[in-house]
């Protein structure tokens, strides 16, 4: 489990496929600190579990679900990832509620200056995703917990401020690049639980 408050961008140094799954080795900094093999990291929002560690280097495996449903695909060496561990019963409950099991990607579909501040419209793949969305509600966005500022027929925006631009990879994206994207948990349990009728 994470709260969504991102520690660092680490740098993709590879990112191949092997004979039992896909390794992706990132290099980290800051999460280094307390980091144990067995543990969990959210990279852009996925939870994956540190299987190597060497140095300020830190491998993943990943299995094919997580490459079908998410950004990671398209990383490369130098790629920019947003890192955060898993929280602790002490930590600071910053975010929300983030599992970590991203439920798929979407489209940058405009980036839109607005003052200081910074919109971000987002189309996600499955359109039919958008009833887990609504204004002022929680979305993780590659890891990020942000608030909902609107939501269409076929898009959500969130409002960033220049500190999230700031520490996340997020300064680095454009329009039509991929997303992923993890709904709220609760919206998700409301519905499997027939509460919304």
């Amino acid at each position: 489990m994470f709260t969504g408050i991102v520690e660092e961008t680490g740098i993709v140094r590879s990112f191949e496929e092997r004979s039992d799954a896909w390794r992706l080795v990132i290099e980290a900094a800051q999460i280094l600190s307390d980091i144990k093999l067995g543990d969990s990291v959210s990279v852009n929002g996925c939870c994956l579990t540190v299987v190597q560690i060497e140095g300020s280097l830190l491998s993943f495996d990943l299995l094919e679900e997580s490459i079908r449903k998410t950004s990671i695909e398209s990383a490369t060496d130098g790629t920019k990832v947003n890192l955060e561990r898993a929280l602790l019963p002490t930590t600071r409950m910053g975010g929300h509620f983030v599992s970590g099991h991203v439920d798929g990607s979407g489209t940058i579909k405009t980036i839109e200056q607005k003052g200081k501040d910074t919109l971000f419209e987002i189309q996600p793949n499955d359109l039919e995703a958008l009833k887990y969305v609504v204004p002022k509600g929680c979305i993780t966005l590659d890891g990020i917990s942000l608030t909902v500022y609107a939501v269409s027929d076929s898009s959500f925006t969130v409002w960033l401020i220049p500190h999230t631009l700031e520490v996340t990879n997020l300064h680095g994206k454009a329009v039509d690049d991929s997303i992923n994207i993890e709904y709220d948990l609760v919206a998700k349990y409301v519905e499997k639980l027939g509460l919304h009728q």
